[in-house]
């Protein structure tokens, strides 16, 4: 009298779920160079660890007397694993299954798993390879009805934002709400080649316009330069390394503190070389990352958003083992000037140290904004003045070292006057309201214009103003608090983290969740 037979019947029906498309379709993943969704779960998570919710959710046929003909999957997965001995829960689509369109999918199961994160307080990752959305317009046959759109499930995925870490990674041809949902995420990535992003795929732009492959209108030289994701990776198997990479530096939710990481490195390290880093003459750039790279733990740097907002730099990292969000400026790029871009993608990074606790890092080399028309059409003061606000409104420890220049409402962007000023200057720092360069004109144009060599009189004048840009003039007034060695930075930098440690509080930290 035992339920066997239901167990072999669940059992049965499980078997016919893991065909998914069938053997073509999965041929034809393959082909494409992907990876099937039950493959990238079993790359992703810790082996063996995955428990599936909704296995045997999907569309079944049955003969006259009531029994199972046929079994097909939804193509929507979810379920709960472990990733690097943590627990997580995982959302993938199925694209083998009717594209990962919703009309093969069960709603309920994405908004699940969303809830799940949200309830349960863990990371979330979502591997996204379909539209996710309203599917195609064959459902009005199939279901002779359409709907009003609407957002199921949409609550939990703002509100997760605010509350557990979330991942998005678009693997394969991804739009509408699935393009939605990898965008709405703290961290994203696009598999270069293999992955598109879009608002519409390219037969629907075609009716409105000129046709465009699908590489062409959402590849991933698109979406990591303009931010709609954060890093373009070169496979899926990257992907995967960079988001157990990403979830290292973070707490499980907001209601924890970020784990303490090996303490490998030699908090007291120097690196002879930084005595010369910065070049004298103010006109010539240098390698900011590998300044990074010899002030941090070794190894521990982990950019994101490299291709977007360039001539800002940001990322995670570790000092004596301790996790921390950081923020420098590249000098190739507008020499380190700010743009929108470079302001939008400061300010998320300011949001996510303040969402999950971490303390800030600023290395400054900024110039002020980009100047000119680009730049005012761009609404770069807009962009720039939120981020502003992103770092008046953090309450996370902040510490700063002015590298080189720090000019202008950009340049302020360098402490929180209501915090402490925790800050350091090298003796290469460079500061004011506005650059000498190109300033001097601006203030002496009157002077400069009855002169009868222009030219002479420019050259008096800087030369007469050089003698005052000294930081250590500014030293003597104790308008920046001390002048260091470079070399010194790293033992600051570890000091910094372990006094800022035990300062984190755990717990939702405003009154509103980040947003996207």
């Amino acid at each position: 009298m035992s339920w066997q037979p239901e167990v072999d019947e669940l059992r049965r029906r499980q078997a016919l779920a893991r065909r998914m498309g069938g053997p073509d379709k999965v041929k034809r993943q393959h082909d494409g160079g992907k990876l099937t969704v039950r493959e990238r779960i079993d790359a992703l998570l810790d082996p063996g660890s995955f428990h599936e919710i909704g296995s045997v959710a999907g569309k079944a046929s049955y003969d006259d007397a009531g029994n199972l003909l046929d079994f097909n999957a939804s193509n929507t997965l979810i379920g709960r694993g472990r990733l690097d001995g943590r627990p997580i829960v995982l959302q993938g689509d199925d694209f083998t299954v009717r594209g990962g369109a919703a009309d093969a999918a069960i709603w309920a199961k994405s908004a699940l798993a969303e809830q799940m994160a949200n309830e349960l307080r863990l990371p979330i990752v979502r591997l996204v390879d379909g539209t996710g959305g309203g599917g195609s317009v064959k459902s009005l046959e199939v279901d002779q009805r359409t709907y009003v759109s609407q957002m199921i499930g949409w609550q939990f995925v703002t509100e997760n934002m605010g509350l557990v870490p979330v991942v998005g990674l678009a693997l394969g041809s991804v739009a509408g709400l699935g393009a939605a949902r990898v965008a709405s995420s703290h961290y994203s990535m696009i598999v270069k080649g293999s992955a598109q992003m879009f608002i519409a795929g390219p037969p629907l732009v075609a009716r409105v316009g000129a046709a465009i492959d699908k590489e062409a209108l959402g590849g991933s030289h698109i979406h990591a330069g303009n931010g709609a994701v954060d890093d373009e990776v070169s496979s899926e198997a990257e992907a995967f390394a960079r988001t157990r990479q990403f979830l290292s530096y973070l707490p499980t939710s907001v209601y924890e503190l970020a784990a303490r990481g090996p303490q490998t490195d030699d908090p007291n390290r120097r690196e002879d070389w930084l005595i010369e880093a910065i070049p004298r003459d103010r006109r010539k750039v240098y390698n900011a990352r590998r300044i990074i790279e010899a002030v941090v733990d070794q190894g521990s740097f982990f950019e994101i958003g490299k291709l977007h907002g360039r001539s800002t730099i940001t990322g995670l990292a570790r000092l004596d083992g301790w996790p921390v969000a950081l923020l420098g400026s590249d000098p190739y790029h507008y020499g380190g000037a700010w743009t929108a871009d470079s302001a939008i993608k400061a300010a998320r990074l300011v949001d996510l140290a303040q969402t999950f606790h971490l303390p800030i890092v600023q290395l400054v080399d900024i110039p002020g904004f980009l100047i000119g028309l680009a730049s005012e059409q761009a609404a770069t003061i807009r962009r720039g003045v939120t981020a502003l606000a992103a770092l008046h409104q953090a309450t996370v420890p902040m510490c700063s070292f002015i590298l080189r220049k720090a000019f202008g409402v950009a340049g302020a962007v360098q402490t929180n006057d209501r915090k402490l000023h925790y800050r350091y200057a090298w003796p290469s720092g460079d500061w004011g309201s506005l650059p000498l360069e190109g300033g001097v004109e601006a203030a002496y144009r009157a002077e400069l214009d009855q002169a009868e060599d222009r030219a002479a009189l420019l050259e008096q004048i800087t030369a007469r103003l050089n003698q005052f840009r000294s930081p250590f003039r500014t030293a003597e007034a104790f308008l920046v608090e001390e002048i260091i060695d470079p070399r010194d930075t790293r033992a600051l930098l570890c000091e910094f983290a372990n006094l800022a440690a035990p300062l984190r509080q755990a717990g939702p930290t405003s009154s509103f969740f980040m947003r996207p």
